[in-house]
């Protein structure tokens, strides 16, 4: 496997035992990076810690974590302090339980990695717990200490390996109720809601991600080669933007009918497959190399 694993260590299922490697499944290594840089000399800045009240820069051995308990006034607390008082960690998830697939709402995933056995030896018992998962239909709920902090994780099979998604503490998702508390109550019935029924139904397909496009990302990328072939990039358009006058109005145009059709009849058109992902070909491969192709910086 050609991705380097962030974390080693086992995966516990009462007695069975099995070494893992963790690999982080998502990755924004590719997008388009841009540095600080002094605009007159093109050398890259450094950030450096500098003291409000003195001015001046602060060693490393120096700079100390701390926690505000007042205006400007900090409890500090030194590396050894903080370690101590960390649970250890014994390079083990352990399964805790087990729910059914979809049971644990979305707002509590937090980032998902990719685990995998992590020798020939393990291959039998990963297989064991996985395909377990896989015909049970479940999820485990396990924990460990992952990167220096305790962590609760969703385990699931996913193809030949499985995918461990560390999750959120409920303390970290914001309350539901209080986001919503002032949306008053509205009934929609009747030709609106056959409307965005018929609408939906006229645009339903099926998740292709390799169709949705990183505009900011291409937009750099295109900006940085014209930049270093020479040439000015024209910005792009602004999208026109209709005056909604009348809600119902609306409905009907998006469901492809005429101010006057009722809901029950047929769109004149229907919504086809994206082309988004054909017109981005080769979009990912210019990110990895745009910065590459720059000239070397001329002396003087």
């Amino acid at each position: 496997m050609s991705l380097r694993a962030t974390w080693k260590g086992y995966l516990k299922l009462g007695e069975v035992v099995c070494a893992v490697a963790l690999y982080t499944a998502v990755s924004t290594s590719e997008r388009v990076r841009l540095h600080m840089v002094n605009r007159r000399t093109g050398h890259s800045l450094n950030r450096r810690f500098i003291d409000p009240e003195t001015r001046k820069e602060v060693e490393r051995a120096d700079q100390v974590k701390g926690y505000e308990i007042a205006s400007d006034e900090y409890v500090t607390l030194d590396p050894e302090e903080i370690a101590a008082v960390v649970p250890a960690g014994d390079k083990t998830l352990s399964v805790e339980g087990f729910i059914p697939c979809g049971e644990v709402d979305d707002l509590y995933f937090d980032r998902p990695y990719y685990l995998r056995p992590a020798d020939e030896v393990s291959r039998t018992g990963f297989a064991v717990i996985r395909e377990g998962l896989r015909r049970k239909q479940v999820a485990a709920l396990a924990r460990g200490v992952l990167f220096r902090r305790p962590r609760s994780l969703l385990i699931r099979a996913y193809a030949q390996g499985i995918v461990a998604t560390t999750l959120n503490y409920d303390y970290e998702v914001r309350s539901v109720a209080e986001a919503f508390e002032d949306i008053p109550e509205v009934t929609i019935e009747g030709e609106m809601l056959d409307l965005a029924r018929h609408i939906i139904d006229t645009r339903m397909g099926i998740f292709q991600p390799e169709t949705f496009v990183d505009r900011y990302d291409d937009a750099l990328a295109d900006l940085v080669r014209a930049k270093i072939e020479g040439r000015k990039i024209a910005a792009p358009k602004e999208p026109a933007r209709g005056k909604v006058v009348d809600l119902m109005d609306a409905l009907r145009r998006s469901a492809g009918l005429s101010g006057k059709e009722g809901a029950k009849g047929e769109a004149a058109t229907r919504v086809g497959k994206s082309s988004a992902g054909k017109s981005s070909a080769g979009k990912s491969s210019t990110r990895k190399t745009v910065a590459r192709k720059a000239p070397a910086r001329r002396a003087g």
